[in-house]
């Protein structure tokens, strides 16, 4: 274990509710307990074995004056979160209260809890690969059952088991390649063409599946940035509003009432959608709504996914058609909406055909369709064949690894098919173990550990 000073933090959200808890960490985490807790009971807390909870009272060393009446949690090394001595005062949940224990912690002898330090020492004790620390801020932020499963089965070492074992197999590999050139005179036998290319070949094809999990995984965990658009007075304001179950965008009957994009998050069955409403498109004169419509443009150019509102009660006209070559030339994931569809069809629904794309009647109004928009999008996400269960990266700096890690593989083994030198297919097998280890923070550098530890919150 690691020898760190003991630090202390306020670990739940600094604000009124039933109870606050203030987390000790290190060496000196039960000795300055000891100096702030008594438990009612007369035993010292030196004396409390881990895993053992003790009630008492808080005060303040100097001045002996009870501060508030709290439960004393212990957990001894190396069985903790930290993998250290740690001690959590759980008091009333008043900012006040916290914020006082923790000074008098400060005051016994702790430092300060730096962002995500729990966890970052939980890392650096070897109680946590790099993967595993970054799905705790995942499971924390999860906001639906996809992204909490798969924050909890990487949580679990699921995703860092399946990197292990692909670089074991390398590594194995790599000592084979090492043992025959560095040692010809041992008579050992040599490393056969097929069984190289075979193995190098497992060993992408395995990334190669992760990888392919990484895109369909992060909608589901962090949702999908997705534009309402068309021409003013379709109802995109009004689908919106049903989308979010509330009114949030302002429905007249006059047209260009929607001028800025509004934003908001809906729930689309598992899905999340990060919606924006945009400002109807179309030619106009006036300054405000020109800026707009630009900005409407912009988004749809930039988002995952645009839902294309048209009127199905009126014939097209060019401003739909100018949608429809706009969306044909992006070549972005999107769904028709053939909107108001209950006061009966005048549009040619075969001008919408060839795109590709999804083509819904809904009356955003009535709040009809709502079902089979939910079963488009999820088709088109691949949400609906996604195994829940999948190992997913969680961000882009493990894709990233794994990518580099990919790319070196796929070139060993095109070197491996084309006769090159042993030396020149172990230099890229060697560098491939290498970003597979930077992954797991076997390998990472001080820079990348901070970095990722930044983004926690203070207290975890």
């Amino acid at each position: 274990m690691i020898s760190m000073s003991t630090i202390c933090a306020v670990s739940t959200p600094l604000a009124e509710g039933g109870l606050a808890v203030i987390r000790m960490s290190g060496s000196k985490a039960l000795e300055y307990a000891g100096k702030l807790f008594r438990p009612f009971g007369g035993k010292a807390v030196s004396d409390m074995p881990g895993y053992t909870c003790a009630y008492g009272k808080v005060i303040d060393p100097d001045s002996g004056e009870t501060v508030d009446d709290a439960v004393l949690t212990v957990f001894r090394a190396p069985a903790s979160y930290t993998g250290e001595d740690t001690a959590e005062i759980s008091c009333h949940g008043g900012i006040y209260i916290a914020k006082r224990i923790l000074r008098l912690c400060l005051r016994c002898g702790c430092d300060q809890a730096d962002r995500g330090e729990f966890t970052k020492r939980a890392f650096l004790n070897g109680k946590l690969s790099l993967t595993q620390a970054e799905s705790v801020m995942d499971m924390i932020s999860a906001r639906g059952e996809y992204s909490l499963r798969s924050a909890r089965l990487t949580r679990e070492g699921r995703l860092a088991g399946r990197i292990d074992g692909i670089k074991q197999k390398l590594v194995t590999l790599l000592g084979e390649l090492a043992a025959w050139v560095d040692y010809p005179e041992e008579d050992l036998p040599a490393v056969e063409d097929t069984a190289l290319r075979s193995s190098l070949s497992e060993a992408a094809s395995e990334l190669s599946r992760i990888l392919k999990d990484y895109d369909c995984g992060m909608v589901l965990r962090t949702g999908i940035d997705t534009v309402i658009a068309g021409k003013p007075n379709v109802g995109k304001s009004t689908l919106m509003n049903t989308l979010l179950g509330y009114e949030r965008s302002i429905v007249t009957e006059a047209a260009g009432t929607t001028r800025d994009v509004i934003e908001e998050t809906a729930r689309l069955g598992e899905l999340e959608l990060r919606l924006s409403d945009t400002a109807g498109l179309r030619e106009t004169e006036d300054r405000v709504e020109k800026l707009g419509v630009s900005l409407a443009k912009k988004r749809i150019s930039e988002c995952a996914l645009v839902i294309a509102v048209f009127d199905t009660s009126c014939e097209l006209d060019p401003e739909d058609r100018e949608l429809l070559a706009l969306l044909r030339e992006l070549g972005k994931k999107h769904i028709i909406v053939l909107n108001k569809s209950d006061l009966g069809a005048a549009a040619d629904r075969s001008e919408f055909e060839g795109t590709g794309a999804r083509i819904l009647e809904l009356s955003a109004k009535n709040g009809e369709g709502l079902a089979e928009l939910t079963e488009a999008v999820s088709e088109l996400f691949g949400a609906d064949t996604y195994d829940a269960d999948s190992t997913v990266f969680a961000n882009e700096r493990q894709k990233r690894c794994a990518e580099k890690a990919y790319d070196k593989l796929t070139e060993a083994l095109g070197a491996a098919e084309l006769g090159e030198t042993l030396d020149a297919v172990t230099v890229l097998i060697d560098s491939a173990v290498g970003d597979l280890m930077e992954l797991t923070g076997e390998k990472a550098t001080e820079a990348v550990v901070d970095e990722v530890f930044s983004k926690f919150c203070v207290g975890k």
